[in-house]
């Protein structure tokens, strides 16, 4: 292992966080391209978060919020808001404000045990009629109220995260791989403007996909949350690379990497600013059927690394790629299952596809209060945004060019997963969900405070 920049810093809570120093300031600045000119100041955080006399939402002085899609709630078209928001993206709808496409992470167990509200079937738009997952599109106007909303795809299953693509529109994943009355676990795109596609892109892979994000030159790198709880970090190389809407069916090849110096899972890798080797390991069968092998035991068996909770991923200006491990459960831990090399409370990693090497930028130790980081995104005001699904209360934390961890949200209301946070397109907006009982806000503010 190569060792190169590390620091010791402490977030605003005063919960020490070890960063490799400067890294994260490249996905920081591939945000905002004035910062990455080096013509902004250092983010240092928007102070202390206020009560909030609605007890939903803590925020700093001068940010405001506002509730515009519940789960319930009628839609535009007849039906109702499907439950459980998750994944999103913000798209330009000009001159009449934002798209937002939205996964809804629904099974057939949740409706049945937990009496969730579907996604109800829509002609054209649905793949497997029997299954309740899939996406909702809002058109958002530039005040940010809701102007109208309807479903855009459905019959698939447990719509966790996705993806942008270079071409705008979203890729929704499904972090199943189970049957319903049709094979799951595959990856769906979503036109803001046309709706869903309901066909599956099988060249993507039959897994428990988290998330996809895209390179320069086209290549979509996807994590997998699986329930195992180890998946892998893959490379999917289109046919057809950047080609537009569908393109992708045109199928590819697909990979997992193999991390080199780790012989065992990506938890061992303690020290941020470590520097290592990767080689793709080729999926052989990327669309196995229920008696076959599956995808991440294929991969792992040929050298690939298990990764525990694989989560968030997103592109750097330089065409880096981030990705998140939310978690390391160490050798102790409890369940066989969940025992992992390392104890950590999260990880953010750095590809360079160029280099084939993979940095380790941040840990957050165990016992951080922000653990569990799950989507992140790199908004345009000097701060990298993490939605966190930890163990005991949940926030949307900032990451500065540092590392350090500073609070910007707080849900007062329940201890549900904050999910799908995004920027509008001009970046005065950000919008997020809170998963249970499913809504979606937009927040606003004092941005370039310091």
């Amino acid at each position: 292992m190569r060792i190169s920049r590390r620091s010791f810093v402490v977030g605003s809570s005063g919960v020490a966080v070890l960063a490799a120093t400067g890294s994260m300031a490249r996905v920081i600045g591939s945000a905002s391209p004035a910062l990455a000119r080096g013509h902004e100041p250092r983010f240092a955080g928007y102070g202390p978060l206020q009560d909030d006399p609605a007890g939903l939402l803590s925020l700093p002085r001068g940010f405001h919020y506002r509730v515009f899609s519940r789960q319930g709630d009628p839609l535009t078209r007849g039906g109702v808001v499907p439950a459980s928001h998750d994944g999103m993206a913000a798209f330009s709808a000009s001159v009449l404000g934002t798209w937002l496409v939205r996964n809804h992470e629904l099974s057939a167990e949740d409706i049945e045990e937990d009496g969730l509200v579907p996604v109800e079937p829509v002609p054209g738009v649905t793949y497997d009629p029997e299954a309740v997952g899939g996406t909702t599109t809002l058109l958002v106007g530039h005040d940010r109220r809701l102007v109208r909303h309807g479903i855009s795809l459905a019959g698939t299953s447990t719509n966790c995260a996705g993806g942008a693509t270079p071409w705008g529109t979203w890729l929704t994943c499904e972090e199943t791989d189970e049957t319903v009355a049709k094979a799951h676990g595959y990856v769906f795109e979503v036109d803001p403007l046309r709706g869903g596609n309901p066909v599956p892109i099988k060249a993507m892979g039959r897994f428990e996909h988290e998330a996809v994000a895209f390179g320069r030159n086209g290549h979509a790198y996807l994590t997998e949350d699986a329930s195992g709880p180890f998946g892998c970090f893959y490379r999917f190389r289109p046919t057809r690379p950047l080609r537009g809407r569908g393109s992708l069916h045109a199928g590819g090849s697909l990979a997992a990497m193999a991390v080199q110096g780790v012989d065992t899972d990506l938890s061992i890798v303690q020290e941020p600013g470590t520097v290592l080797g990767v080689r793709w390991v080729p999926v052989a069968n990327a669309d196995p059927g229920d008696e076959d092998t599956k995808v991440r035991e294929q991969v792992v068996a040929a050298g690939a690394t298990p990764i525990m909770k694989a989560e968030g991923v997103w592109t750097g200006l330089d065409g880096t790629i981030w990705f998140v491990s939310s978690r390391g459960d160490g050798p102790d831990a409890e369940d066989e299952e969940d025992r992992s090399a390392g104890l950590h409370a999260g990880q953010i990693w750095r590809y360079d596809p160029h280099a084939e090497t993979m940095e380790l930028v941040v840990l957050l130790p165990h016992g951080s209060p922000y653990d569990g980081p799950d989507n992140i995104t790199a908004g345009p005001h000097g701060f990298a945004l993490a939605c966190s699904d930890g163990e005991d209360d949940q926030w949307l934390t900032a990451i500065d060019e540092r590392g350090r961890v500073h609070e910007f949200a707080k849900n007062l209301l329940n201890d549900s997963e904050f999910a799908g946070a995004t920027f509008s397109p001009d970046g005065q907006t950000l919008f997020a969900n809170i998963q249970d009982p499913g809504l979606t806000l937009a927040i606003w503010g004092p941005w370039r405070r310091r």
